[in-house]
């Protein structure tokens, strides 16, 4: 980099990277400091040059074919250049002052206005429309707030009914500039799920679910991208049935069943001991299954368990508890004081465990799945007349009442659960 005073001014003076030559026909730039100061001129020269730099990038990204870089290139080298962007339409309406301004601030060479730069300052550079599958790749930066904490699994999760409910639609309708999509098309993707429904015996909710998901896309996309859309997402959904409940088990099937001498053998050991830990803790599967060492506490006075937001989210503020582990969870837990590495975080124990209950007998109906295990625990609770306070905590459900305190010790929870343990 070489600094050189002409007149009384310090100008830089460097050579072009050959990476611009595409959008850049100078091979030496001399660009004024605006100072007569050596020392200042020093000091400016980092921040010019690489204001020229960035310039150049924003310009050689405005080269590509892809429509919609080019429209960012462009709104970014006139921010560069001190303006907003506007369609050409606009620039056009402009008060004439204003518009030679921003002519006159499209850089020459050699006589020749840069066009790349003339697109930019006089909106010649049209904006790409926003397709169904663009509003999802858009939408996966724009909703970044609602993934904060949430684990690799619980992402994948997060993402896949979006992906799924983007991909049904385009599937049906097609992939359709989000200003083209009609209420008639809105309409026919719902009867495609009602056909659905009706052929593959599903529920309402299914289509619910897809409806909801898609219209969060795009909403948010259109909101966050100020398109300005007047979406037709309004009074789609199906009237659900009443919502099916799982079944408990029975504590006789659980005692006569599941518990059974060697009933689960041929279930591998850590899903064994995860259904193990859920017969008297009642926790969910994954939140078994997310257990770190140091949420396992088994030395303690109370050997106990605590569910906490270790590299995942909970499903709600109340989600997060101790329970101390008594009976064949306490014995389950010994055996893996380190948690359970095969399904930390990972998906497949629920499928893994029904299945292998359904093929061996071990459901009391079509309707019980690994699930009713916390549904049990609930209603052995409520059995044995458990205050229910320490049901809600010990379940993470929301008292219905004001709450005081902190709630029961942990070794008051132990005498309670010890009455219900198998």
């Amino acid at each position: 980099m070489t600094l050189k005073k002409i007149g009384k001014t310090y100008h830089l003076r460097r050579r072009v990277p050959k990476r611009f030559a595409a959008i850049e026909p100078r091979e030496l730039v001399s660009q004024s400091l605006h100072t007569d100061s050596e020392q200042l001129a020093k000091l400016k020269a980092d921040a010019a040059w690489a204001e020229l730099i960035e310039g150049w990038e924003a310009r050689l990204a405005g080269d590509t074919d892809d429509a919609e870089r080019r429209f960012e290139a462009a709104r970014e080298l006139a921010e560069r250049r001190g303006f907003r962007y506007l369609p050409v339409a606009k620039v056009t309406s402009l008060p004439e002052t204003d518009l030679l301004e921003r002519i006159e601030a499209v850089p020459e060479h050699k006589g020749e206005p840069n066009m790349a730069e003339a697109a930019a300052l006089l909106g010649g550079v049209s904006e790409p429309p926003v397709t169904v599958s663009r509003a999802l790749a858009l939408y996966w930066g724009l909703a970044k707030d609602k993934t904060l904490g949430k684990s690799e699994d619980q992402l994948r999760r997060w993402e896949n009914p979006r992906k799924k409910a983007v991909a049904n639609f385009i599937a049906v309708v097609g992939d359709k500039p989000l200003p083209e999509i009609t209420g008639d098309d809105m309409l026919t993707f719902r009867d495609w799920w009602i056909d659905r429904i009706a052929d593959e015996d599903l529920t309402p909710n299914s289509a619910n679910k897809d409806l909801i998901h898609l219209g969060d896309v795009l909403k948010t996309v259109n909101r966050m991208k100020r398109l300005g859309l007047v979406l037709p997402l309004s009074d789609l959904s199906l009237k659900e049935g009443e919502a099916a409940k799982r079944p408990p088990f029975s504590v006789a099937w659980i005692r006569d069943h599941l518990l059974k001498p060697g009933a689960l053998d041929g279930l591998n050991e850590e899903a064994r001991a995860i259904l193990l830990v859920m017969v008297n803790t009642g926790c969910r599967p994954s939140e078994i299954a997310a257990l770190t060492p140091e949420t396992i506490h088994l030395s303690a006075n109370v050997p106990h368990i605590s569910i906490e937001p270790v590299g995942r989210q909970l499903k709600s503020r109340r989600a997060r508890r101790k329970i101390a582990l008594t009976g064949v969870s306490l014995e389950a837990m010994r055996r893996f004081p380190n948690g359970f590495p095969r399904y930390r975080d990972k998906s497949g124990l629920s499928g893994a465990v029904n299945k292998f209950l359904r093929e061996n007998g071990l459901l009391e109906t079509d309707s019980h799945s690994l699930y009713s295990l916390r549904h049990s625990f609930e209603d052995r609770l409520m059995a044995a007349k458990v205050d229910e306070r320490l049901r809600r905590d010990l379940m993470g459900h929301r008292l219905t009442r004001e709450e005081y305190g902190d709630g029961a010790s942990l070794a008051h929870q132990q005498e309670e659960l010890l009455r219900i343990a198998f």
